[in-house]
Formats: C-alpha cells, structure tokens, sequence
C-alpha cells in the first residue's frame, strides 16, 4: 500500500456518497438535526412517515439529494423541508441549518390562557368564580 491509498480509505465512506450528489436519507436528517441520533430518523423512515415530493419513503438508505422536498411529521408539526446541501457531517446548528430551506415554519406556541386573574389579597374566590376557572380549564 501507498501513503496515497491510507488517505482516500479514511475519505471512502464520505467521498462515495457527496461525490455522487446523494445521501442516506437518515443520515441527511440527522445531520440536519432533525432527529437527536440517526436510529431515531431511522425508524421514522421505516414507519413510512418521511415523503419525498409526495411519495411515502418505506427504507432509511434512500438516496436524497439537493432539490428533493421532505414532508414529516416531527412532534406536533407537520414539516416541508426542501434540501439545500447534502452535508458531510453533523455540525453546529448553524451549519445544519444550512441544508435546507423550510418550506412551512412551524406555527408559534400559543400560550395557554391563564386562568381569572384576580389581584392579589382579594381573598378566597367565591364559588362561582371557581366555577368559572374550572370551565376555563375544561376547555383545554
């Protein structure tokens, strides 16, 4: 062997998949940190949950590549991610967020409404008061 075969092994794994313009579609969304490890986007994949302009991905080595737009469901969100870049490693936040354009944010947290304000040292609330508050909280 030559010192010039040592480094491309080192590269080899890296080099084959950003040579060719394409990623695992698991590895693509950790590095994007999407998912806190890449068995987590795994799964999802698996599950069928990840689409891929439109059609439903069933297997984690699907390839994706710059332009592919993502639909997945991640907590409460439904997210459309178009890919920017591939990515050669799981970086800084910053960096991940480099990868890609997000087509639909997700809609800001709405608050809870706080239950009746009543000021302080007014006492006890009085029972329809807490008829009230208990209606309020029903409601959500």
């Amino acid at each position: 062997m030559t010192d010039g075969d040592d480094d491309d092994d080192g590269l080899k794994g890296a080099g084959a998949e950003t040579g060719s313009g394409r990623l695992r579609l698991d590895k693509w969304l950790w590095y994007a940190r999407f998912f806190k490890t890449r068995s987590l986007a795994a799964k999802l994949c698996a599950a069928g949950a990840v689409r891929i302009g439109g059609a439903p991905v069933t297997k984690a080595h699907h390839s994706v590549k710059p332009g592919d737009v993502l639909t997945f469901a991640q907590g409460r969100h439904i997210r459309v991610i178009k890919i920017v870049a591939l990515g050669v490693r799981r970086g800084p936040a910053p960096e991940a967020q480099a990868l890609y354009e997000d087509l639909s944010p997700p809609a800001p947290e709405t608050a809870m409404p706080r239950a009746a304000e009543r000021p302080s040292g007014s006492g006890r609330p009085t029972k329809a008061e807490r008829r009230a508050t208990e209606k309020l909280r029903e409601e959500f």
